[in-house]
């Protein structure tokens, strides 16, 4: 029998100062049974750095052909295709071709993964690639519960998260493109 998605629910206060959005956001994402806390949290920062009304989670793990998020046109176009994590070259192709826009929001040891990866897919236009630094990352990610209340403010290009307890700093490092 295969394990089921568990639902998450996350209350997202929005602040991003650079594109002028406030917004306080309920959102209930599903966690794939073998997703890390890490790729959770990089799915919701993701949401945050490219929040549009019709921004939307993609089946991600339990679908390929989806990305982890997608902004889709009334026509049901795609217009914005957002992944996470580290893909390969080829799907990052297939994703910049699919969408108007393709974006990607790295984290874990990438320099392997940038050495092979970039020179692949440089010439894509409309391809951008942001990198989550990784310590923040791991203290945000630890032990996520299923039920969450984040604020993220975005200026300068910097991502700040807070919890309950603590705040986190995100300086996003740019290998190709920009927001």
């Amino acid at each position: 029998m295969a394990l089921q998605s568990i639902p998450c629910k996350i209350q997202l206060n929005l602040t991003d100062t650079d594109r002028g959005v406030y917004e306080d956001l309920r959102l209930t994402v599903a966690r794939h049974p073998s997703e890390t806390g890490q790729r959770l949290a990089a799915r919701v920062l993701a949401y945050a750095l490219w929040y549009h009304e019709r921004l939307a989670f993609g089946r991600g793990l339990s679908d390929v052909e989806e990305p982890a998020l997608w902004q889709k046109s009334l026509d049901d176009r795609i217009e914005h295709w957002i992944d996470v994590g580290q893909p390969d070259a080829d799907r990052l192709i297939a994703g910049s071709r699919r969408a108007e826009r393709c974006s990607l929001l790295v984290y874990g040891n990438n320099r392997v993964w940038a050495g092979k990866i970039l020179p692949a897919v440089e010439q894509q236009r409309n391809l951008h690639i942001a990198v989550l630094p990784q310590a923040p990352l791991d203290a945000l990610a630890s032990e996520l519960p299923r039920s969450f209340d984040w604020s993220v403010m975005i200026s300068d290009g910097v991502l700040y998260v807070s919890d309950a307890d603590t705040q986190h700093e995100f300086a996003l490092e740019w290998l190709l493109g920009e927001r």
